[in-house]
């Protein structure tokens, strides 16, 4: 198998690729493909999370095959649901992607849209990117080996959070969407209150990284994220020098079949985390005591 520094370098191409074909579907002009947007139980899919999880899939395996890799995309897994069922891929390593990260942004024009590549090994990510087309930039970590953001003239610098470490000035990145009553109440209660609106999760961890914001937290309701929403910001924030945990402080693990990760799951920059985990376990306590 290519090593990590061989493998980043190829998706990062696809990435780069990835972008080009979203932005192509995004300006609107008279030779804009149709978007054909379907809506769904988990939300809309249209016509370019389709052609980029293609575009992804076929450049993925045409480089790197199916032999070591299993590949767990958005677009392909309900149908590898209907064949298997809810059981984790065999292989060791797999791909876990996102085409179109954002898609109700993408479709709202935002431009806070991203694509996901991540590999994981053992339920874990060891390289991940995250391509922002509408920045024009590629957030890339390799494990170990500290997190980046490219540029489309090739240059890199390297990515360090914030070291901001009071609570109460810490910035919160939320969602416009996917906000139900408790999740609002909880951001109404914690004791940083400084909010920055922002649409994909990828776009949300680039906003961390970039030191704009410092805290990123996400609670199932009637959904949950999963974990092609994760696995690539993940790795980039803590490479970046941040932390992503659950609320307990136990770590995400992906291709566990259920692709749903369920919970209170917190992101920062790692400076009042625990404290943060904690406040937040405490507060949803309190609200669904008085849900009761």
């Amino acid at each position: 198998m290519k090593n990590l520094e061989e493998l980043s370098e190829i998706v990062r191409s696809i990435a780069w690729g990835a972008s080009d074909i979203l932005q192509s579907y995004y300006r609107q002009d008279s030779q804009t493909p149709n978007l054909d947007i379907q809506e769904q139980k988990d939300g809309p899919v249209t016509a370019a999370d389709v052609a980029v999880n293609s575009y992804i899939l076929a450049e993925l395996q045409s480089a790197l095959g199916n032999a070591e890799f299993g590949y767990l995309s958005e677009e392909t897994y309900k149908a590898y649901l209907e064949i298997h069922g809810q059981i984790p891929l065999p292989q060791s390593w797999v791909w876990i992607i996102d085409p179109l990260d954002g898609t109700r942004d993408f479709i709202d024009r935002t431009g806070e849209f991203a694509v996901h590549i991540a590999l994981a090994y053992q339920g874990r990510p060891v390289l991940s990117v995250v391509a922002w087309p509408e920045q024009q930039k590629i957030f890339y970590a390799i494990k170990d080996a500290g997190a980046f953001v490219e540029s489309r003239d090739g240059s890199t610098v390297k990515l360090q959070v914030s070291e901001r470490n009071i609570v109460a000035d810490l910035s919160i990145v939320t969602s416009r969407s996917h906000r139900d009553d408790r999740f609002n109440k909880l951001l109404h209660k914690l004791p940083c209150q400084n909010q920055l609106a922002v649409g994909s999760i990828g776009c949300k961890v680039a906003t961390i990284v970039e030191q704009r914001a410092d805290v990123y937290i996400a609670l199932s309701g009637k959904s949950a994220p999963k974990d092609w929403d994760l696995a690539a910001p993940e790795l980039i924030l803590t490479e970046a020098g941040g932390r992503f945990t659950r609320f307990d402080g136990s770590a995400l693990q992906y291709n566990r079949g259920d692709v749903s990760q369920w919970g209170g799951l917190l992101a920062s920059n790692g400076c009042c985390h625990a404290a943060l985990c904690g406040e937040a376990e405490a507060i949803l306590a309190g609200i669904d005591m008085d849900l009761k």
